[in-house]
């Protein structure tokens, strides 16, 4: 496959590019996308992979989000569409592995969690077919390991437990679970669930006070023990104790033309990166030390091209490497550190 780019400038450090993919076939692939280019700037902390993936034409649907296993080098694609693959799998340099299809209805987020000893590759389903409303649990071949929620039916119920458009969760290294549920549903939740899938604690109602959601799309944790959730709706960032649940303070003064829609730490624990959906924007802030949550600090920006809407990321916790799911450019961006060794421009 050779590749044409075809370039347009804008401000100083951003282009905005066609690239053409000319397979041998004799098949013409477009690809678009806005990046920084290589000079370098106060504040800027990444750069976009432009060798990633290496053949952009897997991506056939919507592509809603992208989960990372660091430990074994592979990254996971969930995309909704008709008649196409729900999940693909690439390396972390871009290669495509397999797709997989199974009990899959409508992906919204995804997270991996794995160990030397096991790969979990978790789905929220936000479909209303058979499989919709529930979180998965899969073998990293795309075989189905555990449900929760009651499949095909949308509930506000908490013994069986039910979900209505669960947005995304994380499980952090212990194995609990951190789900957030309620991505225009009924349900305005977070949920944290035991390795055995019991409830140990819960923030649950519709509103703008504290402890209180309006479409919590996002969770994440950072190194000190605090559960960070992206209420979208709300504008804002909610911080929560891990162990107790208890509210411990929210960011609002980042968010004054948008909510955020997703949220990661870098492996460092130095940064939050954070994704706006309609201002196709990513925000990196500075994260507050332990014992304070202080107020949120802006240190730098990726301003994707107008209608990119990146909706959920992943940081990779061993490169830091930010792969965003971008549902209007129908495609995943890896954005790396400055200083990585990653070539800036693909051959």
């Amino acid at each position: 496959m050779a590749r044409l780019w075809v370039c347009v400038g804008g401000a100083v450090f951003f282009l905005s590019c066609l690239v053409l993919h000319w397979r041998f076939s004799g098949s013409l692939v477009s690809r678009t996308f806005a990046f920084y280019i290589p000079g370098r700037k106060e504040g800027t902390l990444f750069r976009l992979d432009l060798d990633w993936p290496k053949y952009s034409e897997y991506f056939t649907g919507s592509t809603f989000s992208v989960a990372v296993d660091s430990l074994n080098g592979l990254v996971y694609v969930a995309q909704r569409g008709d008649n196409i693959p729900k999940v693909l799998v690439f390396t972390e340099d871009g290669y495509f592995l397999r797709a997989w299809n199974y009990t899959v209805d409508t992906p919204h987020g995804m997270f991996v969690s794995s160990t030397p000893y096991e790969q979990s590759v978790w789905i929220t389903d936000v479909g209303s077919g058979s499989y919709g409303h529930t979180v998965k649990k899969y073998n990293s071949l795309g075989d189905l390991v555990q449900v929760l929620g009651t499949p095909g039916k949308k509930g506000t119920g908490l013994n069986p437990l039910q979900f209505d458009n669960p947005a995304e969760l994380y499980v952090d290294d212990m194995g609990e679970i951190y789900i957030v549920d309620g991505d225009g549903g009924l349900n305005n939740r977070l949920v944290k669930l035991s390795q055995d899938f019991l409830i140990l604690w819960l923030h649950g109602e519709n509103g703008t006070g504290p402890a209180k959601f309006n479409i919590p799309h996002s969770v994440t944790l950072d190194s000190v023990g605090r559960v960070w959730v992206a209420d979208r709706g709300n504008k804002r960032l909610q911080v929560f104790d891990k162990d107790t649940g208890e509210w411990l303070g929210a960011w609002d003064n980042c968010f004054t033309e948008e909510g955020p829609s997703a949220v990661r730490f870098t492996p460092d624990g130095q940064y939050l990166i954070v994704a706006q959906l309609n201002l196709s924007r990513l925000l990196i802030l500075v994260a507050p030390p332990s014992g304070s949550i202080r107020d949120c600090s802006v240190v730098s920006t990726i301003q994707l091209a107008d209608q990119v809407l990146p909706h959920l990321l992943e940081v990779d916790r061993k490169t830091g490497a930010v792969y965003v799911a971008e549902i209007g450019a129908k495609q995943v961006q890896k954005y790396v550190p400055w200083h990585s060794r990653t070539p800036a421009f693909g051959a």
